[in-house]
């Protein structure tokens, strides 16, 4: 029996090299707010109505943009993040060779052709 999932798309992210112009960019075209202050490269800006997906801007370096790496991705967010990234190991989805520092809240998974989307936690512990 298959079980019902809560997975949504919570965020739809885009690495980036200019940060600061990119937020200012982003914020004028969607009309979203920092649900955050920005802080070390990264912000997830909102829809001030709530009603549309956030957009999040990540800050990489110029040699990762060398990389090939994905500059698009979906953050997945759950209330069971061990039980969704489980159910999406099973149906075809492998683990990253993301390395993690302690306390994230997210799990980097790779889809079936190779790209990257996390998994995150929102039921705070």
């Amino acid at each position: 029996m298959q079980r019902e999932s809560d997975l949504r798309i919570g965020s739809v992210v885009i690495d980036c090299i200019m940060f600061d112009e990119m937020l200012a960019f982003w914020q004028e075209a969607l009309h979203y707010s920092p649900r955050r202050p920005a802080k070390d490269g990264w912000v997830v800006l909102g829809d001030p109505a709530g009603r549309n997906t956030n957009v999040s801007l990540n800050q990489v370096s110029v040699s990762e943009k060398l990389m090939g790496r994905n500059w698009l991705h979906f953050d997945l967010y759950t209330e069971d993040q061990e039980g969704e990234v489980e159910r999406l190991l099973k149906i075809g989805a492998t683990r990253h060779r993301q390395t993690y520092e302690g306390g994230e809240d997210f799990v980097v998974l790779e889809d079936p052709d190779g790209n990257l989307f996390c998994v995150v936690q929102t039921r705070k512990p």
